[in-house]
């Protein structure tokens, strides 16, 4: 995933407020959004044959996401886990983020370069093993893409912008989504003289610049948007993009007694 916006305490309306963007290969075998069976009860798409995930969320109001740190063209890192486990590891437990966070930390070395948000109905935290660091996150507006937690790419400081304008017209209901996917859809490329130096030349750092990205074989391969209230319900949905279209919609919803999964 290249982009999330996080809202964390930021509404009136809800807890917390994430709009996302997963970009990947696209022939990367991976299942939409549903429910899991094991290792616990986990609403999010999965990677296979690794078994993991980008992003997902419980019905306990616990939240887990993972970005890969962009540093230079993709290549063997030694690397002994997948990224994808990382969420998965945090939602099946009971560990605080804080705790889940240091303990990543400290087997940080195990993974490539990542960042990961966890949260919980009382905290929220960032960790990253480049930055060998983790903190919690303030009330407010966040932005992460490849780099650490709030760092001004371009895409990261349009997108908050756009994401907070979004939350406060967010009347709580279901038609109102369709504003955070806009925000998500965005295809601009940032000026060339605002773009980072992450290795990569040039050309692809202009092109993965934009919010959704289009680059031949890789590109933006889901958007999701989590909606979660104080008392934990929530609504997230997932859309999926083939090469050339988008090629699904899913939608779980959890309230009370009521539990949904819906293809949109």
């Amino acid at each position: 995933m290249c982009l999330m916006l996080v809202a964390w305490r930021a509404s009136s309306t809800y807890r917390l407020v994430v709009a996302a963007n997963r970009d990947e290969v696209y022939w990367r075998p991976t299942e939409p959004l549903h429910v899991w069976d094991e290792p616990a009860r986990i609403i999010a798409g999965r990677d296979k044959p690794s078994h993991g995930t980008w992003l997902g969320v419980t019905g306990r109001g616990r939240f887990a996401a993972t970005t890969n740190v962009r540093r230079g063209l993709p290549k063997s890192s030694g690397a002994v886990r997948s990224r994808g486990n990382l969420p998965v590891d945090f939602l099946a437990s009971s560990d605080t983020p804080e705790a889940h966070s240091s303990r990543l930390l400290a087997d940080g070395d195990q993974y490539a370069g990542f960042n990961v948000l966890l949260g919980d109905p009382e905290s929220f935290w960032w960790a990253s093993n480049i930055r060998n660091n983790a903190s919690p996150l303030s009330d407010g507006i966040h932005g992460i893409s490849n780099a650490a937690l709030d760092t001004p790419w371009p895409k990261v400081i349009e997108g908050k912008r756009a994401f907070e304008t979004v939350i406060d017209a967010d009347d709580g209901g279901s038609e109102s989504v369709e504003a955070y996917f806009d925000i998500l859809r965005n295809h601009d490329l940032a000026p060339r003289k605002m773009l980072p130096n992450t290795g990569v030349g040039g050309f692809l750092e202009h092109r993965l610049s934009a919010r959704f990205v289009r680059l031949g074989f890789y590109g933006t391969r889901s958007s999701t948007v989590l909606r979660m209230r104080p008392d934990n319900s929530f609504e997230i949905t997932e859309r999926r993009f083939g090469l050339f279209r988008e090629i699904g919609r899913t939608r779980y919803t959890e309230s009370g007694t009521r539990r949904q999964l819906e293809q949109l």
